[in-house]
Parts: structure tokens; C-alpha cells; sequence
């Protein structure tokens, strides 16, 4: 009973904080509530996010944003067709001191920080994409045959624009998969693009101050696995994930038809972590089916491809998964997902 407390106290205090810092994120991320919501999921799960969005959405802006609110040391890399790994990682260079003693110096490279932008991520070649692996995977980076840890914590969020794909390099299904969730960045409303307007062409424009720090990120990413998972939760998202792979016992009729392959068993554990981040981003102590609709799209919408049959018909991942989410979610779950 005590710890169920404890956990009920640091529920209301982490919630309380991240209130804050979405009304610190709000002042310069005008209109996107829902994206601000699924990239704090996606810090609080301790994953990495891919941001899609056309340009000039304020993706940017957000993870600019994020870096300053939730204490982290951010930098960002634009990613082109000219980018090589160790612009990424770093290198050894050497020197020569004025004794004549010459000796090798790392330099690091942008990758050694907190928060790491992306940008544009699909417009560098496979091999500059691959640097980035085994840091999002593993912390660690390996240069010259040594090993040498990130700092935790350690997050990429990537950009990606949908439109033009001229000069880009898709990226590969292993590294996709890597991100805990696809946040899909649409243009505003009327009334926020109104706000936006306003706000950033007149006077000086707000700034935001910090909420968190780095160990209480940590700290709050502890508390996101330390939080209960009901049974039927843990079945929903198992049965979500495994009836979206075709040639499972599993699967569904139509994904057999539609999906040429499906969801890992990475997906069921984003699902599991981004799901306790959304209660407790609500203050709740456990998460509940509805959490599971609500983040079915993002946890696997990067992570399922379809058949070139479903393509042909102008079938889309994001219906499958709606017609997924309502065929093992129940009534109302493919409007939500």
C-alpha cells in the first residue's frame, strides 16, 4: 500500500511539473497541442521520435524548444547529401606541441549531447544514416576502436518532409524502427494559424523557461517504468501488434491481404512505455485501453509497409491500422487511431 502511495505522490508531483512545461512549450509552439503531447511522451518513454511534417510547421521550433524547457544540452545537424559520419560522431585529429611531441586529440562531434536534432534526416546517404544506430540504440558510439558513452539522457528527434523526395535516401526499416513514435505534424487550424501570426509577428516574441533538468528527466523515465500495467492492457497491446503481422496465427484476414510486413516486438514495447508516459502525463497512475487507441497510429505507423497490391488500390497504412485498432480494440477505435 505504501509504495502504491509513493507512486501516487511522484504521479502528482512529475504530472504538475509537466503541466508546466507544456504551458512553456505552448508560448512558442502556438496550435499543436497534440504534437507537443506525443514528444514529451516520447522523452518521458526514454525513446527517439521521427517528426514528419512540411516545411515551416514549427518542428524546428519544437525541439529548440524542448531542449530549453526540459534542461537538455540540444544541437542540431542538417542533414545533405555531402554529410559524412564523422561530421555526426567526430574524429581524432593530430597535434603537434611545441616540444615537437605529436599525439591524436578526439573532437567530438554533435552527437555527444542531450538532445539531438535531426534535420531533414532522409536527405543524408545510407552509410551517414547508419552512424546514428548504434548511438539511438546502444548510448554509445564507437570511434577508432574505443568505445565512448553519451551522456544520458540521450534523444533524437528527426525530421523528415513528405512532400519532396528528390535527392532523398528512404530510411531503412532497422533504423525506423529505432523511433519510439512517428509524430505527423499537419498544418493548423484557422484560429491557430490566426494565433501564430500574431504572436510571432508582433513585438518581441515569448521565451521559454526551463521546467525540468536532465536527472529529473531521468527520474521521470524511472517512474514511467515503474508504473502498473493492467492485464488487459498488456493483452491489447499484444493482440494489436501481433494481428498486424501477416503469417501469424494472429493475424487478420485483411492484414494478410494488405501488409507485407508488420509490427516487431519493438512496437509492443513502445507501446508499452508511451502508453504509462500518457497516464502519467494525465495524471493517472496506470494506463487503460484508451491510451493503447490513442497511440496505436504513432507506435506503428513507421514500423508496418504495405503490399503493392494495397498500394495500387489506394489503401494506407494509417486505415489499416484504424481497421486494426477497431477489429482488437472494440467499437470507436478506428475513428480515435
Amino acid at each position: 500500500m505504501s509504495d502504491a502511495t509513493d507512486i501516487l505522490q511522484e504521479i502528482e508531483a512529475v504530472g504538475e511539473k509537466l503541466r508546466l512545461a507544456q504551458g512553456e512549450i505552448a508560448k512558442r509552439v502556438i496550435g499543436q497541442p497534440e504534437v507537443v503531447d506525443l514528444t514529451l511522451n516520447a522523452l518521458l518513454s526514454g525513446g527517439h521520435a521521427l517528426l514528419v511534417g512540411a516545411p515551416g510547421l514549427a518542428k524546428t521550433r519544437l525541439v529548440e524548444t524542448l531542449g530549453v524547457v526540459m534542461g537538455l544540452d540540444a544541437k542540431r545537424i542538417q542533414f545533405t547529401p555531402d554529410l559524412m559520419p564523422a561530421d555526426i560522431l567526430g574524429a581524432e585529429v593530430l597535434e603537434q606541441a611545441a616540444s615537437g611531441e605529436r599525439s591524436f586529440r578526439f573532437i567530438e562531434g554533435p552527437i555527444f549531447c542531450q538532445l539531438l536534432m535531426a534535420d531533414e534526416i532522409n536527405r543524408a546517404s545510407p552509410r551517414t544514416q547508419s552512424a546514428l544506430l548504434q548511438a539511438m540504440q546502444e548510448k554509445f558510439v564507437t570511434i577508432a576502436g574505443r568505445r565512448m558513452d553519451l551522456a544520458p539522457p540521450f534523444h533524437v528527434l528527426a525530421t523528415q518532409n513528405p512532400i519532396e523526395q528528390e535527392g532523398t535516401y528512404p530510411l531503412p526499416e532497422a533504423q525506423l524502427d529505432r523511433f519510439l513514435l512517428q509524430v505527423d505534424i499537419a498544418y493548423p487550424t484557422v484560429a491557430a494559424e490566426r494565433d501564430i501570426l500574431i504572436a510571432t509577428t508582433t513585438g518581441d516574441e515569448a521565451e521559454a523557461a526551463p521546467v525540468f533538468t536532465g536527472p529529473e528527466l531521468i527520474a521521470a523515465q524511472r517512474l514511467v517504468r515503474r508504473m502498473p500495467v493492467g492485464e488487459s492492457v498488456l493483452e491489447a497491446i499484444l493482440n494489436l501488434v501481433r494481428a498486424a503481422r501477416p503469417g501469424e496465427p494472429e493475424a487478420l484476414d485483411f492484414i494478410e491481404r494488405t501488409v507485407n510486413w508488420g509490427p516487431g516486438p519493438r512496437a509492443a514495447q513502445a507501446l508499452m512505455l508511451a502508453t504509462r508516459a500518457r497516464a502519467l502525463m494525465d495524471g493517472r497512475l496506470a494506463p487503460d485501453i484508451d491510451d493503447v487507441i490513442a497511440l496505436a497510429r504513432p507506435a506503428l505507423t513507421h514500423r508496418m509497409a504495405l503490399t503493392f497490391a494495397a498500394r495500387a488500390e489506394g489503401d494506407s497504412v494509417e486505415r489499416v491500422i484504424g481497421a486494426l485498432a477497431a477489429r482488437t480494440l472494440g467499437e470507436g477505435a478506428e475513428a480515435a487511431a
